[in-house]
């Protein structure tokens, strides 16, 4: 029997496999609901960088003595004031119910539901335009072209996340991305199962890296035998995509 495979020495949660988390700052999510009765004003006391995140992080005192941290938006500064809370102004940085804004208004790190914390539109460079207010809730449009519906009163920063074009620069060299994938707790570079040979991996063997077998394979497999398609509904493309060509 060939030692085991990658899959299954990750499952035994070691350190080889762990992200460094003792390295966070904090997470980052909006003050409770009812500690934000009406607007509070806030400053902002500090831009951190954060291992394992893309965007910078934010610290924002309020007046109230409540300090938290959120995801920083692009052309938010030390030193800057904003509002938090029903009733805030519509400006950059704000945080205000996202059911208290116009149409076609830009904002970010949206919650799904008052209280969530943030749900969508928290990566570096993201934001969400927003569409149409229903009853049913607000309806908001995702930069991947995703809608969706969220309560009208979650909290929303106004503004794009910052780190926009974080992903066009290129890693210049493989140690880059080494620490960028050891910081999210990935491990990289990561070999192809059919580059193996058949001791290390299902789809090892061979002398032209083909798999041998189908690589799909059921969501009740042993630890070993668990890689490819797990519990795949359908594998390539479907009947109508080539029905279209």
């Amino acid at each position: 029997m060939g030692k085991r495979i990658r899959v299954q020495r990750r499952g035994r949660g070691t350190s080889t496999f762990r992200a460094a988390t003792h390295k966070r700052v904090a997470p980052a999510r909006y003050p409770p609901p009812e500690l934000l009765k009406g607007p509070v004003k806030g400053v902002v006391r500090a831009l951190i960088h954060e291992p394992g995140r893309g965007a910078p992080l934010a610290l924002i005192e309020c007046e109230n003595k409540l300090t938290f941290y959120t995801i920083a938006v692009e052309g938010l500064h030390v030193g800057q004031e904003i509002m938090v809370g029903p009733g805030a102004p519509a400006e950059l940085g704000n945080i205000v119910p996202v059911g208290s804004l116009p149409e076609g208004s830009i904002v970010c790190n949206v919650e799904k539901n008052p209280g969530d914390g943030g749900r969508y539109a928290r990566a570096s460079g993201t934001y969400a335009t927003i569409v149409a207010k229903t009853p049913a809730g607000v309806i908001l449009k995702l930069s991947s072209g995703k809608t969706v519906t969220v309560n009208s009163e979650a909290l929303a920063t106004i503004g794009v996340i910052a780190g926009f074009g974080r992903t066009e620069k290129p890693f210049m060299k493989a140690g880059e991305k080494y620490y960028l994938m050891r910081a999210k707790g990935r491990k990289w570079p990561i070999t192809r199962g059919v580059a193996m040979i058949a001791a290390l991996h299902p789809h090892g063997g061979g002398r032209h890296q083909h798999p041998g077998k189908p690589t799909t394979v059921s969501k009740h497999s042993p630890p070993g035998r668990k890689v490819g398609l797990i519990g795949a509904r359908q594998s390539g493309r479907s009947k109508r995509s080539r029905g279209s060509r």
